[in-house]
């Protein structure tokens, strides 16, 4: 389900009308958009909650976005760029869908999200508690983004339960499928990297030349085994028919949303099968 619910989610970073969107209050610039709609559910917040949350993201690169951002647009007004954007998004992304298919995949989306336990979830609890859609393709992007970092809250527990920190587990991404300057592009510098590196290396997931051993492989398949679990609650609640169904509704619709996310995403999204 993440496969299908997590492109409807991703257009709010990929499209141009949910850029276009954020410049319009005053979020010009790529990362300015990013941090401030993905953190405005937290409120007028500063940095130290977001880098917790967030994870993957170098301190300083953090603390030069928060609590700065909050003088060029407010928190509300960030959560309304970042609603109509994609909201604009996925209308062009779906406009061949009968409005009775939208209905139908935002109530039961919206049924998984509510039944989605958010104790110890930050940004998929601040993200539930947002008030409802009034039109279709709002509730069905609301509802995927609660999903969507809910489940990432239970990776993040995943990954700290299994002692892995930001910068090493983006090496780890670094030596099995994302490109470099992912990496760098949030804000680790390459000493931070090489080190992170050496750390894997000693522990069996790298080689000392930075592959990927297969003790690695099986430490890594760990993580994602537990976050999984994690995110099954909202599914076992929904049930095999209602979540087929559902399944089948989003289906065109994250195939239309998957092509705007680039080879190598940090996001990890492996493609629907053909």
């Amino acid at each position: 389900m993440w496969k299908h619910f997590e492109p409807v989610h991703a257009v709010t970073y990929f499209h141009p009308r949910a850029r276009a969107a954020y410049e319009a209050v005053g979020l010009r610039g790529y990362w300015r958009g990013y941090f401030a709609g993905r953190a405005a559910p937290l409120g007028a917040t500063g940095a130290a909650p977001v880098i917790s949350a967030f994870f993957t993201f170098a301190p300083p690169m953090v603390s030069r976005a928060l609590p700065g951002i909050w003088q060029l647009a407010t928190p509300q007004e960030a959560l309304r760029a970042r609603l109509t954007g994609a909201v604009q998004a996925l209308a062009e992304l779906t406009y061949e869908l009968p409005e009775t298919h939208l209905s139908e995949a935002a109530d039961l989306l919206e049924q998984a999200a509510a039944a989605a336990q958010t104790a110890g979830r930050v940004l998929g609890a601040v993200n539930a508690a947002l008030p409802v859609g009034e039109y279709p393709l709002a509730r069905l992007w609301q509802a995927a983004t609660t999903l969507r970092e809910h489940r990432g809250d239970g990776h993040v527990a995943a990954l700290v339960a299994a002692g892995l920190d930001p910068v090493e587990t983006l090496a780890w991404r670094v030596a099995v499928d994302m490109p470099p300057q992912n990496l760098f592009g949030r804000g680790w510098s390459e000493e931070q990297w090489l080190a992170a590196r050496e750390r894997l290396a000693r522990r069996g997931w790298l080689t000392p030349d930075g592959a990927a051993t297969g003790h690695g492989q099986a430490g890594f398949q760990a993580i994602e085994d537990a976050t999984d679990l994690a995110a099954e609650h909202p599914w076992r609640a929904l049930g095999p028919d209602r979540t087929d169904r559902l399944r089948e509704l989003l289906e065109p619709m994250a195939r239309a949303c998957h092509t705007l996310i680039p080879a190598g995403s940090p996001i990890g999204l492996p493609a629907l099968p053909a």
